[in-house]
């Protein structure tokens, strides 16, 4: 048997069921993910109280996107994967499980540099932070505003940024600074005042804000400071961007990622490998917690002070 994590209703954590349902087969044409770790994003809360609108719930619905693990089956027409291979996988239905079906386009090669927590949680913070940071043209001399640094995709931003070249500052509670300061940020606290506080550490003037916090001070600093509007890009407040006059990518804007874009957030995978490798990216796991912690886990993301990543462990 296989457990899974879903809901029959939206509403808050408590509507989350851990359940054990039969093991998945391999669809011909797909894989069996025997999950060794799944990432915890705030999409997936969301999603389940119906804050993201989604299509209308009509039985059960499982959760989660990213995750790692070992394939256990694959389809008939199933070609370059194979039984024992490890992955990462990205942009599934139902991560928060013990075997999660995928299909090749949802795979990428584990790299043996990352632990499985660790693989499990690069999928979407990132993947957002590589495609979001590349469509706003991030490059050497830049300098960068990211709001929200200490969260998983903020230091996904700053550790991409910093290893382009190009300068950083970034938002955070004060007991979060020593850890940008460390990913190689100018930490700024945020709070009434921050548009003088950026630009006293920043007298060069910003040049590009990355929006992942979502609240009025980060979208007035970034409208403030960044002279070109089309290099202000918002993950949180996309129903927004276009009244705002400003870009976004996902967090609720009506305009899908475009196949480039996709595209982009794939590559983020092996672009954070090779990081890895060569002692350049951290990735901070914040929490792990068990399967059946899922509620808690979702009740702790939904607090917005979540510094790096919460994950999920089946075989805890």
């Amino acid at each position: 048997m296989a457990i899974i994590v879903q809901y029959s209703r939206f509403g808050g954590p408590e509507v989350l069921e851990v359940v054990e349902v039969p093991t998945p087969t391999a669809p011909v044409d797909g894989v069996v993910v025997e999950v060794r770790a799944a990432g915890v994003n705030p999409i997936d809360s969301k999603l389940r109280s119906g804050l993201r609108s989604s299509a209308p719930l009509t039985g059960p619905r499982r959760v989660g996107s990213d995750a790692a693990g070992v394939i256990v089956e694959t389809g008939a027409l199933v070609d370059g994967w194979s039984v024992g291979d490890e992955v990462i996988v990205r942009g599934a239905d139902g991560a928060y499980a013990s075997h999660l079906v995928a299909y090749p386009r949802q795979l990428v090669a584990k790299p043996k540099s990352l632990s499985w927590e660790q693989a499990a949680a690069i999928g979407v913070p990132a993947g957002t932070a590589f495609q979001v940071l590349t469509s706003l043209g991030v490059t050497r001399g830049d300098t960068l505003l990211v709001h929200g640094g200490s969260g998983a995709v903020g230091q996904a931003a700053v550790q991409f940024a910093h290893a382009w070249g190009a300068t950083v500052v970034a938002t955070a509670s004060e007991a979060n600074h020593a850890r940008l300061a460390e990913l190689g940020a100018i930490p700024v606290a945020y709070g009434p005042g921050l548009t003088d506080r950026v630009r006293a550490v920043a007298p060069q003037g910003i040049d590009v804000a990355l929006d992942a916090a979502g609240t009025p001070e980060a979208i007035e600093t970034s409208l403030a400071l960044v002279a070109d509007h089309n290099r202000i890009g918002t993950i949180v407040l996309g129903a927004k961007a276009a009244e705002l006059g400003i870009r976004a990518w996902s967090g609720g804007s009506p305009v899908p990622l475009t196949a480039q874009e996709q595209a982009l957030r794939r590559e983020a995978i092996d672009a954070v490998a090779e990081l890895v490798r060569r002692g350049e990216f951290q990735i901070e796991i914040s929490r792990r917690l068990p399967l059946s912690a899922a509620a808690e886990a979702q009740r702790e993301s939904e607090t917005g002070h979540v510094r790096g990543k919460i994950v999920l462990l089946p075989g805890v």
